[in-house]
């Protein structure tokens, strides 16, 4: 499973436990004192449960930005070596045309002056 989708499992998993835990109350063949105290250690229960959601999202953060830092030095690794061959090539080129130039202004070659 990719982390992605293992965070969102986890997430969605605490979430349907604490829907289903108080659906499960307030359905429940209980008397109103019992349920209201159920509830009371449920709601006691919530910032708990809100802290464990919160570190898996942050964990999930994390990782998410860890993947982009890493994905990021790949692509401006490449980018860098695209650069520098495009460097390399334009200097090549202009080297040749300069090299084309020089042989064409020769005084014994058969181009004219007036023909470039």
């Amino acid at each position: 499973m990719s982390n992605k989708s293992s965070g969102s499992f986890i997430g969605g998993l605490l979430l349907g436990s604490a829907i289903g835990t108080i659906t499960g109350l307030l359905i429940a063949p209980r008397t109103g004192r019992d349920t209201r105290q159920l509830l009371k250690k449920s709601a006691d229960a919530l910032p708990e449960l809100a802290e464990d959601l919160s570190t898996s999202v942050q964990l999930q953060a994390d990782r998410l930005s860890e993947s982009a830092l890493r994905n990021w030095d790949s692509t401006l690794g490449r980018l860098r070596e695209a650069l520098a061959a495009g460097v390399e090539a334009s200097q090549q080129s202009k080297q040749e045309l300069k090299q084309s130039i020089e042989v064409s202004s020769e005084p014994h070659s058969s181009v004219s002056d007036h023909q470039l």
